[in-house]
């Protein structure tokens, strides 16, 4: 029977207690100081939002080779649902969860990833791929300028821009590069636009504004997943279908892999999808995704792609099992406060 904690004054009962949080869960900050915060924002929205229309996809460990299993995945404790939350005035069609991460990467250019808004005590938390926040490239900290646009639509903010103020991984992740644990969850600071010529307005708080999907951990793996996210690159066969403007969605079965090259993994689990790699990145993978209320249950987030039966094209996104070490971060993550970074009259 699952375990369903429907409001997150319950997950304040079960953070993890000093010593095991400090073994488990890394953090770097982001933008923690309100001004350094601000001057994030003004980079990415300033010249009409000149950087967000420049930034390209992130292309960094975007390929995870692997066949598909015919077993199944193990769960290592009891299942456990959070619920998803609605926004506050429904906005239109789409899974508004979903956006672009954007940040600055090691060679100094601005790139995004996929992310996708998820319920917490603050409604202020971001999930994505963990080396979509940590720099994987770098012996250790974070990628610069890490921002989060939800519904991002060739250039548009139409919910603002939400800055990152501490990414939250696990430790192993960010130790020894350990890709079962290529996850991170980012805060963000309340949502600002910019309303004239360096003036910043604020928003309010991402959940608010979006809402934010729930989260399935040690589940049994779902018969189908809808995978949202921003692809952008190229098969195998050199064929580019998407253009990563606009947020895509795809819909397949999901399963157990096996991972025959690097990154290597104990126990990922693959879907059908067809995205290519660049930009997907983060990509949410949705059980129970509801078309009126536009939410459902994150099981999974795109760390790679595979073409698994060798015609050249991608036809599986690769995710980490959410097992009992990814709700130890989450439930960390979830309860950590942030604010606005401005005023409503800016």
């Amino acid at each position: 029977m699952i375990a369903s904690v429907a409001g997150l004054s319950l997950l304040g009962s079960v953070v993890v207690a000093g010593p095991a949080r400090a073994a488990t869960v890394a953090t770097v900050p982001l933008a923690p100081v309100v001004e350094q915060a601000r001057e994030v924002a003004r980079f990415w929205l300033a010249d009409g939002a000149a950087n967000l229309r420049n930034a390209t996809p992130y292309t960094v460990l975007t390929v995870a080779p692997g066949e598909r299993l015919s077993t199944g995945v193990v769960p290592d404790g009891p299942p456990v649902s959070i619920s998803p939350i609605g926004p506050e005035d429904p906005p239109g069609d789409g899974a508004v969860t979903s956006g672009k991460v954007f940040f600055i990467g090691g060679d100094n250019q601005p790139h995004w990833c996929t992310g996708t808004s998820v319920q917490s005590n603050y409604r202020n938390l971001v999930a994505t791929a963990g080396h979509c926040v940590f720099d994987v490239e770098a012996p250790m900290g974070a990628l610069g300028k890490w921002v989060f646009v939800p519904a991002y639509s060739d250039g548009a903010t139409p919910f603002g821009l939400y800055v990152g103020k501490q990414g939250i991984s696990h430790y192993d992740f960010d130790d020894i590069r350990d890709f079962d644990r290529d996850y991170a969850f980012a805060t963000v600071h309340s949502g600002v636009v910019l309303s004239a010529p360096d003036v910043l307005t604020h928003v309010g708080r991402l959940g608010d504004r979006v809402g934010g999907m729930g989260l399935a951990v040690n589940q049994p793996l779902p018969p189908v997943a809808d995978v949202f996210g921003y692809p952008a690159g190229v098969h195998p066969d050199g064929t580019g279908p998407y253009t990563g403007g606009t947020l895509e969605r795809s819909t397949g079965p999901t399963f157990a892999v096996r991972t025959t090259r690097p990154p290597r993994m104990d126990r990922p689990i693959g879907v059908d999808s067809p995205f290519t790699g660049d930009g997907s990145l983060g990509s949410a993978w949705v059980s129970g995704y509801d078309e009126e209320t536009r939410a459902g249950y994150l099981t999974g987030l795109t760390i790679g792609v595979a073409d698994t039966d060798g015609d050249e094209r991608y036809d599986t996104g690769v995710s980490p099992y959410f097992d009992s070490a990814l709700f130890q971060v989450y439930r960390d993550a979830a309860n950590r406060w942030t604010g606005a970074i401005t005023t409503m009259s800016g």
